[in-house]
This record gives C-alpha cells, structure tokens and sequence, in this order.
C-alpha cells in the first residue's frame, strides 16, 4: 500500500510539473523572443536560448511608441482608476450592508443587472458623452466611466455581510461618525476583499483596450495595449518589438498581485461564509 500510494504521489508531481512547464513556456518563449530579431524568432528550429537584441529592440520600441510615456500613462489610469474604484465599491457595499433604506432591494437588483449588458451596447451612448464634454483623449475619459464597478459593489457587500452590526453599533455607542467607522474601522477589516477587488479593477484596466482605443487619439496618451496594438502593420511586424513591449505590459500586473497576493484567496472567498 506504502508503495502503490509513493508511485501515485510521483506520478501526480510528475504529471503536475508537465502541467507548469506547458503552461510557463509562453511566458518564457515571450522573454527570450524580446532579445532577437524577427527573423531569429521565426527561424526553423527555434532556438531557445536568448538573443542578443534586447537592447536594439528597446531603442526600436521607443521610436515606434515613447515606451516611457506610454507606460506611465497606463500606471496613472490604471492605479488612479483602481484606487477610485474600490473607495466608491467600499461605500456602496457598506451603505447596501449595513444600511436600510426605500428602495435598497430594488438599486441593488438593478445594479447586479447591469453585469448582463454588454460593455460594447454602452459604447456609443458613452462616446457621446465624451464628445459632448470635449473629453476626448483625456485621462478622465478613460477612468470615470469605469469607477462604479458593478462586480466590485457586489463582491464588497457580500464580504460586509460578514461584518458584525454589534463592532458598528458599539463604535456608535462610543460616538464615532459614520465616516470615522468607514475608515477606522470597516475598512481595515476589508483588507482581504479589498486586495482581491483591486487585482480585479487594475487587471481590467490595464488590460482595457476597446475604449482606450477609441477614445485616445495621440502616441503621448496611448496605454500600452492601444500602443501595441500599433505595432501591429499591415506589410512589417517586427515581433522583437512585440515580444519586448507584451513584456514589459506584464510586469506591472505581476508586481500588483505578489503583493495582494496573500489576501486575494480569502478576499474572494470571505462573503460566500456567513458567520
């Protein structure tokens, strides 16, 4: 039995390591592709090991995009957007938790509901709006419209639910205001939810790029998925270029969840446990 269950361990780390290598090598395949030309990219066999372009295809990258600019505009959207994202979503959960008052079932149904409507069906109504505002190729065309996140408000409540009426009423007691208990003492209690929300919310808009295209018109506005997308010709694509400038798209993403990383498991899973 000892060794039946032994030869079933192996075989299950064995098959589990087959399992991270398929699904690193992309990611592996992409690094080293950003060190070569195209043509040593494309040559047959493919050669594993890495080139020695990485700096040309970086000096290429920045004629072709201002790499810098572009990427600092996807860091202020992306960030200030989050930030904004998870106060409003942090609030609203709070009120539809904790909170009674007319119309609470009916707002909160009517919110869920709006996760069913496609993002493609608003983008006229919401291009008009922009144009009508003159906010065409502005930070504010890209981050207002996704502040209130239906996703976030939900996911927000349902971890509220967990929270005790008797901290809050205590806290009343006590004479704490309503903001003071917000900030004092909700929201560090939402740690969790709140780190899971913001991986969300900086994940989808730093990986927007319908709107983004749309509504910026400029190299010196672009984010990095409207900038690489550009890169992308009819007659040339150089996917030094390509592979370098995904790269360097990635490691933002990778960077922000290593650090909520600890509570992003919990935070999804803290509102489906009622207490």
């Amino acid at each position: 039995m000892k060794q039946s269950a032994v030869r079933t361990k192996i075989a299950m780390y064995a098959f589990l390591l087959i399992g991270v290598i398929i699904s690193l090598f992309p990611f592996y395949w992409m690094i080293i592709g950003s060190t070569k030309t195209s043509g040593q990219i494309l040559s047959i066999p493919p050669s594993l090991m890495p080139g020695t372009h990485l700096f040309e295809n970086m000096k290429s990258l920045n004629e072709s995009m201002q790499i810098g600019r572009v990427i600092w505009n996807s860091i202020f959207i992306s960030f200030t957007s989050t930030f904004l994202s998870v106060l409003i979503a942090s609030m609203a959960g709070y009120a539809f938790s904790k909170y009674n008052f007319k119309g609470k079932t009916v707002s909160f149904f009517i919110i869920l509901c709006t996760l069913m409507i496609p993002f493609q069906v608003t983008l006229i109504p919401l291009f008009e709006i922009m144009v009508n505002l003159n906010w065409l190729n502005t930070y504010q065309a890209i981050i207002l419209p996704s502040l209130a996140s239906p996703f976030a408000i939900f996911l927000m409540k349902q971890n509220l639910g967990t929270v005790p009426d008797s901290m809050i009423e205590a806290a009343r007691i006590d004479g704490a205001g309503e903001f003071k208990i917000f900030f004092k003492i909700i929201l560090p209690t939402m740690r969790p939810a709140i780190a899971a929300v913001s991986i969300f919310l900086f994940m989808s808009q730093w990986n927007s790029l319908l709107w983004p295209l749309i509504t910026l018109k400029t190299t010196e506005m672009s984010t990095l998925p409207v900038a690489l997308s550009g890169l992308i010709g009819l007659a040339r694509i150089d996917y030094g270029q390509v592979m370098l400038g995904t790269t360097l798209s990635i490691i933002p993403i990778l960077i922000f969840f290593l650090v909520f990383q600890k509570n992003f498991v919990s935070g999804i899973m803290g509102g489906s446990i009622k207490e």
